[in-house]
């Protein structure tokens, strides 16, 4: 999904980059639009931090184009674009004050002295850090270091800025507090953000699009709800969140959906596969119940049968590890709504699971 193309703010038109015999980014097509908060997700190596220093200009690209408000700036050096960067390792100047740090930049550009003051003053204001602006980082939280290096980044006004994992040192009550203010700080400013991350909560919590990369390729970019609940493969079904893949064989094929068919469970699901196909199902664990039943066969449509074999409380709720006839496992997760401290079903027991019929999602690739 792509925003429409007279609102296209970012345009990067079939980008390559190889290092070596590793394509880092293989004919990268993306468009974003002005003022969104995009999220580049993926695992170690798949290209999404190469992407970010391309966009930067950090890095060349070997084909392809970047252009920003139709400009093409491929070949522009890094100084000289409307783009600003905020590192992982937030790269604070030790020996400066806060206030120093966030008016390296302006002072590099030479504006006047009053002007880089309430610049300054409007940074810490907006990133609410006022009155620090004379203690050193070492004197700061790492939250706080955080902020100053978002308002240093902020602080020249870019019309795009590039966050490589900005909250990856944070623990995790402290991440998702700045999860908040980074978004709050992005829909004041109106900046389009692109955001690198591994971590999928962070994604969708933040992102009012995500891009979900694998080995140099987008392979799925939409909203955060459109790509959790519609995966398009089993790599986004199983990177992003968690998801229980059932393989089995379309029995028949109608106007009511598909019916497959495998050990221990029979989906109906949406399509139109000719019988005798082979299809992968997706199946979110928070969309399955799970009640103490016999074992008779074969299952109803949507349901799967099986034996409980393991459960994890983990406060607020328990994830039931079930093993169904052949061997497959589905894992599913209940809220713990009533303060339960003991699971309803026990290890060894016969177990009936069950979902609603939009739940399953046929795997298309």
């Amino acid at each position: 999904m792509n925003p429409p193309r007279d609102k296209t703010f970012l345009r990067v038109e079939g980008l390559r980059k190889r290092f070596g015999a590793t394509a880092a980014l293989d004919g990268v097509e993306l468009e974003i639009a002005e003022g969104e908060l995009f999220a580049l997700l993926g695992g170690s190596g798949c290209g999404k931090s190469t992407l970010l220093r391309c966009l930067a200009g950090l890095e060349q690209p070997d084909a392809g184009r970047v252009l920003l408000a139709g400009q093409d700036i491929t070949a522009m050096p890094a100084f000289a674009r409307p783009v600003n960067m905020m590192f992982q390792s937030y790269a604070l100047f030790p020996h400066m004050d806060v206030a120093g740090n966030i008016a390296f930049g302006l002072r590099q550009d030479r504006l006047p002295k009053r002007d880089i003051a309430e610049r300054v003053a409007a940074m810490l204001s907006l990133v609410q850090l006022e009155g620090f602006g004379g203690r050193r980082p070492s004197q700061l939280s790492g939250g706080q270091r955080a902020r100053v290096a978002l308002a240093r980044a902020l602080a020249k006004r870019p019309r795009l800025l590039l966050l490589d994992e900005p909250l990856s040192a944070l623990d995790r009550n402290l991440r998702e507090a700045m999860q908040r203010e980074l978004v709050g700080i992005q829909a004041r400013t109106g900046t389009t953000f692109v955001v690198v991350t591994h971590d999928q909560q962070e994604a969708m919590a933040m992102a009012t699009r995500l891009a979900v990369m694998d080995r140099g390729r987008l392979v799925q970019v939409g909203r955060p709800a459109e790509v959790y609940e519609q995966p398009n493969s089993r790599f986004v079904a199983e990177f992003l969140g968690a998801a229980n893949i059932l393989e089995g064989t379309v029995t028949a094929s109608g106007a009511e959906g598909q019916h497959i068919a495998g050990p221990g469970f029979g989906i109906l699901a949406a399509g139109s596969a000719a019988p005798g196909a082979q299809v992968a199902v997706a199946i979110r664990p928070e969309r399955l119940r799970l009640e103490r039943a016999p074992m008779p066969a074969p299952p109803a449509p949507n349901q799967a049968r099986g034996t409980l074999r393991g459960v994890a409380y983990r406060g607020e709720g328990f994830t039931f590890h079930v093993v169904l006839e052949g061997g497959a496992e589905l894992r599913v997760s209940q809220p713990n709504q009533r303060r339960v401290t003991e699971a309803p079903v026990a290890p060894g027991e016969p177990v009936l699971v069950s979902w609603d019929d939009e739940a399953p999602v046929v795997l298309t690739s």
